[in-house]
């Protein structure tokens, strides 16, 4: 987000300053050095429905690295797999009757035309598919995604959460249906991003600085604002905020911000991703979806089913993600305790693979990856407007009727820009010889 809104400012002639925590730029979409290669650390593809981002990728001149599969869907369940990567598989597929699965496209159907979210918001998760696709099919295969993805705080989240991932997935289905083209990448994975986004932000005159945290924003009497960091303080013109609200109400003075919370604090899912680096193919799909409370991970990501292993140095790429609250102390345990409860539920899907077959497993972890969508979300979140006119903020916590992706990122950028780009044209009176400078934090 912050790049993005960086490199449009920049593009324009504005002089912009990027402030990163992180040594790597890239926040949830940075990357790993797996030894061999450079991939994500955590699992990203790109739907042909997603046009803000396809567009920007485009933009930035990456329109020709952009790289297209077709992939498989698998589930898991009884201790097999079963694929439902076509109309015919899904018909098989028996862990619910026909009468279920009809209701279960028709609800997919109705989902993906839902266009007034916040009556869904009212009611939880589980009544609203229990009422439309039914019981059964509901504990038979929803429930156990559900505790997948959620634990056992599924039975606090309204029907936002499922209609906005069935909303997505299935705008992408009916676009593949007419490409031939269901999931891609950018070749040399998002690395290749953040590189072409610095390169283009510093030979407009822009800087970046990773590994700084910001400690204060204030006032400067003078006009504009100051930023403190590093024991120094510098002033900036304009400052845009991208980073958590929790983190913005420490840092931002008192008089920066009107934040209006009606009624609770919001709650993230965390995350624990495992990225096995293997010398053969885990399976053949690049999603299987676990109906298994044994298994201590969401679901199985086999990203070599979409990136060909010439992209990975003849490797062969899956993930295991986990998605936790952010307060959980699993995301807190040691790696060597988490590999082993990791291969634990490994061995119990694949008893056929070998130790010799794996060549690398790294687990990364992300504290806050996306708002728990939990009953009347919109409400709860905190109504951030600033009391300063050279200080702006968007961030993720504002996407309260969608999936965090990259995608709606960019869509978030394209909409703050239309809003208040004007407000970063240059200034008259006692700053018009200086050159406008800007400051995305992140």
């Amino acid at each position: 987000m912050g790049l993005a809104l960086a490199y449009r400012l920049s593009g324009k002639g504005r002089k912009v300053t990027v402030f990163e925590r992180e040594k790597q730029l890239g926040g949830l979409a940075t990357y790993h050095n797996f030894g061999a290669f450079y991939w994500d650390r955590f699992y990203h593809v790109i739907l042909p429905s997603d046009i803000p981002l396809i567009h920007f990728l485009k933009e930035i001149g990456l329109g020709d690295r952009i790289r297209w599969s077709r992939s498989l869907t698998g589930f898991y369940v009884d201790e097999r797999f079963y694929s439902v990567s076509t109309s015919w598989e899904f018909l098989r597929f028996p862990l619910v009757g026909l009468w279920g699965k009809l209701r279960l496209v028709l609800t997919i159907l109705y989902c993906s035309r839902i266009r007034n979210w916040q009556r869904l918001e009212r009611i939880t998760v589980e009544d609203w598919l229990i009422k439309t696709c039914g019981r059964i099919t509901y504990e038979k295969m929803w429930k156990p995604l559900l505790l997948a993805k959620l634990g056992e705080s599924y039975k606090r989240v309204s029907a936002v959460f499922i209609w906005t991932y069935i909303k997505r997935m299935f705008s992408a289905r009916n676009s593949s249906v007419q490409s031939k083209e269901s999931l891609g990448y950018v070749s040399g994975g998002y690395k290749t991003v953040w590189s072409r986004l610095e390169e283009l932000i510093r030979s407009a005159g822009g800087e970046i600085r990773t590994g700084v945290a910001v400690r204060q924003i204030r006032h400067r009497l003078e006009g504009g604002l100051w930023i403190e960091c590093d024991q120094k303080k510098e002033h900036f013109d304009k400052v845009i905020f991208t980073s958590p609200t929790n983190i913005l109400q420490m840092i931002a003075a008192r008089e920066l911000l009107d934040v209006a919370n009606s009624g609770g604090a919001v709650e993230y899912l965390g995350v624990l991703c495992m990225a096995l680096v293997m010398r053969k193919p885990l399976m053949p799909y690049y999603l299987v979806n676990i109906a298994d409370e044994r298994i201590p991970f969401t679901g199985v990501i086999g990203m070599s089913n979409v990136v060909p292993p010439e992209e990975t140095a003849g490797r062969f790429l899956a993930y295991l993600p986990k998605y936790v609250l952010s307060t959980d102390p699993l995301l807190q345990r040691p790696d060597e305790d988490l590999r082993a409860l990791f291969f634990d539920g490994l061995r119990l899907m694949f008893p056929d693979l070998k130790t010799e077959d794996i060549e690398g497993a790294y687990l990364n972890r992300a504290l806050k990856v996306q708002p728990l969508q939990v009953l009347n979300y919109s409400s709860l979140v905190p109504k951030v407007a600033t009391a300063h006119d050279d200080f702006f903020v968007l961030n993720t916590s504002q996407f309260v009727h969608g999936t965090l992706n990259n995608n709606e990122v960019i869509a978030a950028v394209n909409d703050f820009l239309k809003k208040y780009g004007s407000r970063f044209e240059g200034t008259s009176g006692a700053h018009e010889q200086t050159s406008l400078r800007h400051a995305a934090v992140a």
